[in-house]
């Protein structure tokens, strides 16, 4: 069945467009990921923090959250049974790119872009303070990765506030739209390196601490093959959440110009 965008969807989808190319762009700009570096920095977080929820979703608990100068991150969770470990492990990257999906479908639902921003905001204060801070602290675990954690998290968390609060309802739309664009860019190029980490001519010393590993010896199903899953996985929500975003007709949909909010 052939996907035709609605006449309402079209301005909000042409301010998704820009905010794709503009991403895009950047990547052939010398010393253009100073730009990008923060967004990288929120995507890491969101990652993490999939892994942290789902933990906590199937009764196990949540040692510490780190973000590295890197962008890499690290969470460490009681391990639990097989379900646990399973679901954990793949919170990551679908963890991602459904947060990225849930920003495109929240654009144009009538959810003001304000609220979205500060709900983010708070997200990442939320996960800062309470795994990146506290929870290393009572545990004696994981205290190098606190510094950097800190830093970077209350940034974002203020940065993202501020915006929220002071900034035009153009401006407010366009950051979320490229949240969006950068969260699912990036679980896409995720997973596109731990795919070819995965493969069976991949050095082992490379792939030795990739998500899939974690999978593949909890289940003893080979890692390529969790990769494999969570390409299709990923590329379905985005389907899914895309088909919302250019189709749906639904009354609750703001007909707004791309950078109104709903009234």
């Amino acid at each position: 069945m052939s996907l035709r965008i609605t006449r309402d969807a079209r301005p909000q989808a042409m301010t998704l467009l820009i905010a794709a190319a503009i991403s895009v762009l950047l990547w052939f700009i010398p010393f253009a990921e100073v730009l990008t570096y923060p967004f990288r920095i929120f995507v890491t977080f969101i990652h993490e923090g999939g892994h942290a929820l789902a933990a906590l979703l199937t009764g196990n608990s949540v040692a510490s959250l780190s973000v590295a100068m890197n962008a890499s991150g690290e969470t460490y969770t009681t391990k639990g049974g097989f379900i646990s470990q399973v679901l954990i492990s793949s919170a990551g990257y679908l963890g991602s790119m459904a947060f990225g999906a849930l920003l495109l479908v929240l654009i144009r639902k009538t959810v003001a872009a304000r609220f979205v921003l500060l709900g983010s905001g708070l997200l990442i204060f939320g996960l800062t303070l309470i795994f990146g801070l506290l929870k290393p602290l009572l545990s004696w675990g994981a205290l190098s990765g606190i510094p950097f954690t800190l830093v970077a998290g209350m940034l974002l968390s203020i940065g993202l506030v501020l915006v929220a609060r002071f900034a035009s309802a153009r401006v407010a739309s366009f950051l979320v739209s490229f949240l969006a664009v950068q969260c699912i860019l990036n679980a896409l190029l995720d997973l596109k390196t731990v795919f070819f980490l995965s493969s069976p001519f991949a050095p082992a010393s490379l792939a030795s601490r990739t998500d899939a590993v974690n999978m593949a010896n909890a289940t003893g199903i080979p890692a390529f093959f969790w990769a494999v899953t969570w390409i299709v996985l990923s590329l379905g929500i985005l389907w899914f959440a895309m088909r919302i975003y250019v189709v749906s007709r639904d009354k609750r949909i703001q007909p707004d110009l791309p950078f109104e909010d709903a009234s």
